[in-house]
C-alpha cells in the first residue's frame, strides 16, 4: 500500500511525497482522507525545531492529528465500517516516516477504535473536532472560564462552548489586532483595557510560556488558572503573589476519545458551530509553503489541505 503525505524532513523542511504503508490488519480501516488540519500548536513546535523531546519524536515525521475522510476499505474484523464518513486522529503505518501524528496524508490505515463517525455535510469544518475535543477536555476538569487568554481558534472554541454550556460570556483577552473580531455573544479586549483583577477561572490558549505572572495578578482568592496551550519554553512564575491569592494552577492534556465524541454529538445536535474557524483552504500540493504562511499569518486562523485532487 502508498500513500501520499505531508513528510516533515527536518525543521522548516515540508515536502509532500509517497510513503508505503503497512496492510491493514485485525479491525483496521482505511480512510481516503478528505481535509486535514495544521495544528497552531504542536505542529507549529514540530516545524520550527522547539518540539520537546517524547517518545515517538523524530524526523523525517507526518504530522497532524485532524482528518475526516471516508472508510473505503477494512480489514476483516472492520468490513461493517466500509462507507463511513470519519474522523482520524492519525496514523502510525507508515513506511520510511515517524507517524507524528500522522494524519496528513490521502490514505490512511488506523485501528477502527480511534476512527470515530461523524455527520456527513461538514465539509473542511470537520477538521476542528481534535481542537474543540482539546477545549472539552479542558472545561470538563473544573469551572467554565470567565476569562480566556488568546483569541486563536482555541480560544474562540472555548468561548462558544463556554456559552454552550450556558455559562455567563466570558472575556477574551487578545493582543494581536488582526484577531480582535469575531466575538460572537463575548466580549474581546486587550489586557490593559481590562481593569477586573477578580476573575476565579482562567483558561490560557495562547500558549505564551510567560502567562503565569499577568494571569495571577487578575485571579481573586482561590482562583483557578487551566493551562489549555501546548508550552516548548519552562513556565515559571513570582511565587509571593500567588501564595496571596491561593491560586490553583491545572494542566489540561490531550483529549480522551470521550471528549471527541461529545463534540462531536455538540456538533451534530447544533449545539456548537464550528462556522468562521477555517480561514484557509489549501491544495495539498501546496504543503510546502503552507506551513510557512500558516504560522506566520496571523489572519489565519486554521489552514486545511484538500485532499480530493491530490494524485
Amino acid at each position: 500500500m502508498q500513500t501520499l503525505a505531508v513528510v516533515v524532513e527536518a525543521p522548516g523542511q515540508v515536502s509532500l511525497r509517497t510513503l508505503g504503508m503497512t496492510p491493514p490488519e485485525g479491525d483496521d480501516l482505511v480512510v481516503a482522507v478528505d481535509y486535514s488540519g495544521i495544528s497552531m500548536g504542536t505542529e507549529k513546535l514540530m516545524y520550527n525545531g522547539s518540539m520537546p523531546m517524547f517518545p515517538g519524536m523524530g524526523y523525517p515525521l507526518v504530522p497532524g492529528y485532524e482528518a475526516v475522510g471516508r472508510v473505503v476499505d477494512a480489514a476483516p474484523d472492520g468490513r461493517h465500517r466500509i462507507g463511513e464518513t470519519v474522523f482520524v486522529p492519525g496514523s502510525s503505518k507508515f513506511i520510511g516516516a515517524r507517524g507524528l501524528f500522522g494524519g496528513s496524508a490521502s490514505l490512511l490505515v488506523t485501528g477502527s477504535a480511534r476512527v470515530l463517525g461523524i455527520p456527513a455535510g461538514l465539509g473542511e469544518t470537520a477538521v476542528l473536532m481534535s481542537l474543540a475535543a482539546t477545549a472539552q477536555h479542558a472545561l470538563v476538569g473544573g469551572a467554565l472560564p470567565d476569562l480566556i487568554i488568546g483569541h486563536g481558534t482555541l480560544g474562540r472554541l472555548l468561548a462558544r462552548m463556554a456559552l454552550a454550556a450556558g455559562g455567563a460570556p466570558p472575556t477574551v483577552w487578545e493582543i494581536n489586532p488582526d484577531r480582535m473580531a469575531g466575538g460572537d455573544g463575548y466580549t474581546v479586549t486587550t489586557p490593559d483595557q481590562d481593569e477586573r483583577h477578580d476573575y476565579l477561572s482562567v483558561y490560557d490558549a495562547s500558549g505564551d510560556a510567560n502567562i503565569l505572572d499577568p494571569a495571577i495578578m487578575r485571579t481573586a482568592r482561590g482562583g483557578e488558572i487551566v493551562l489549555a496551550g501546548f508550552y516548548a519554553d519552562a513556565l515559571n512564575f513570582q511565587f509571593a503573589p500567588a501564595f496571596r491569592r491561593e491560586t490553583r494552577i491545572r494542566i489540561a492534556t490531550e483529549f480522551l476519545p470521550a471528549d471527541l465524541a461529545a463534540v462531536i454529538a455538540m456538533v451534530d445536535k447544533g449545539q456548537l458551530s464550528l462556522d468562521g474557524l477555517v480561514t484557509n483552504l489549501v491544495p495539498a500540493a501546496s504543503a510546502a509553503t503552507a506551513y510557512g504562511q500558516a504560522f506566520a499569518d496571523a489572519t489565519c486562523l486554521k489552514m486545511v489541505f484538500d485532499w480530493r485532487d491530490a494524485a
